[in-house]
């Protein structure tokens, strides 16, 4: 299957990859019209996890990405 993907040209790979990512978010999203109430305890892990996606997308494209380019400048 990924042989078939990269087997396509660049603008219908793009096109396949940001067609995924709408159904994707878009099923995922529709769960909410299926579900009357949350349970706190689910809402908590939920809240927890989106939490260290967070800071873990803001190490990896930010601090991480800085603390090695000072490395590499630092005049010592």
């Amino acid at each position: 299957m990924i042989d078939t993907f990269m087997g396509f040209d660049p603008w219908l790979q793009a096109l396949t990859a940001t067609l995924f990512t709408w159904i994707t978010t878009g099923l995922g999203a529709a769960v909410v019209f299926f579900t009357k109430e949350v349970n706190d305890k689910f809402l908590d892990t939920m809240l927890g996890f989106a939490g260290g996606v967070m800071i873990a997308a803001s190490f990896w494209s930010l601090l991480a990405p800085a603390i090695e380019h000072s490395q590499n400048h630092f005049i010592g």
